[in-house]
């Protein structure tokens, strides 16, 4: 009995080609019952989700970038609830084909960064039977008008700079410059020096009974690495794992002496964990929230969703269920 899948391709991904859709368009179709669906505009892919799991399908495979990856997890998850869903709930098996600039979940996966040679890995996997079951973050923001939205993350959301960076980058895109390495770490340094307020904290980050003030910047993975930058791993929680709760790296610093430390860990996948007064690090937390004040720019797997005044964050175990790459 052939497998019965669905491809959603982002034509508008920063590493698509037609030449290369076509390829693994061929590859895939020889092995799967397989229909096509070129994305046409925003919450098209998430609609796509929804629709493969309404329909029982076998296998949803992606080829595009993280942000699509995020809108069919939202279309997986439509429905569920904060709490572990069961295994019959949780939908075709996830597949992601690289397509974008970073491309976190698929390698996170241990899919390769080439997206032929992720698409035969996919169907050696889909051969095999071999998948796997990883959590998810979940996300309830708040945004300036007090209104509320549930965001699910496969890889990591964050308050601040790099949701700056990202809100920078799209519109370096709109002019018609593209998304490289060089152009994302110039576009972080000058938000860091000119896009940031380095002497007002806005965030307050708690846990439990645990509360840390003064945050100018917080970052909370759901695995590792947090991004890269081209094939260098940029990493704040190395320890983060689809298999644990969620991980937090928060700023409470911002002077020239506390950027260049957390650069430094960033880059050398560090495990310090917190210090006395500039750096705060959670391990495998189920639980989280911040609150901003004045509102703060968030981003979800790369994904700008605007300036929010608070956000409450859970680990949700066994969410869905991806393709298990060889070692």
């Amino acid at each position: 009995m052939r497998v019965r899948g669905l491809l959603v391709v982002n034509p508008q991904a920063t590493t698509t080609s037609p030449r290369t859709a076509d390829i693994i368009v061929s590859a895939l179709s020889a092995q799967l019952d397989l229909d096509v669906v070129p994305t046409a505009h925003r919450d098209h892919a998430r609609e796509l989700g929804e629709r493969a799991r309404s329909e029982n399908l076998d296998v949803i495979v992606t080829f595009g970038g993280d942000g699509t990856v995020n809108e069919v997890v939202h279309g997986l998850m439509a429905g569920i609830d904060g709490s572990t869903p069961r295994e019959s709930d949780t939908g075709p098996i996830l597949a992601p084909v690289p397509g974008g600039s970073a491309n976190v979940f698929a390698r996170a996966l241990g899919l390769p960064r080439n997206p032929v040679e992720a698409a035969g890995e996919i169907l050696a996997s889909l051969r095999a039977g071999s998948t796997r079951r990883i959590g998810l973050g979940r996300t309830v923001v708040t945004d300036g008008a007090r209104r509320e939205s549930v965001r699910w993350f496969t890889a990591n959301a964050g308050l601040g700079i790099d949701a700056g960076v990202i809100e920078a980058m799209e519109s370096a895109r709109a002019e018609g410059l593209t998304a490289s390495p060089t152009r994302y770490l110039r576009t972080a340094v000058r938000q860091f020096f000119t896009g940031t307020d380095r002497h007002q904290p806005a965030l307050t980050v708690q846990r439990g009974d645990e509360v840390v003030e003064g945050v100018f910047w917080a970052i909370v993975q759901n695995t590792s690495p947090w991004t890269y930058l081209g094939a260098v791993p940029i990493d704040a929680c190395p320890d983060a794992s689809f298999d644990t709760g969620l991980d937090l790296f928060a700023l409470r610093r911002m002077g020239l002496f506390t950027a260049t430390r957390a650069a430094r860990r960033l880059l050398s996948n560090s495990r310090a964990g917190s210090t006395k007064r500039s750096i705060t690090v959670w391990h495998d937390t189920q639980a989280l929230a911040m609150t901003a004040e004045p509102a703060v720019v968030m981003q979800v797997d790369g994904e700008l969703i605007g300036p929010v005044i608070a956000a409450r964050f859970t680990s949700v175990p066994d969410a869905v269920t991806t393709v298990l790459s060889r070692p």
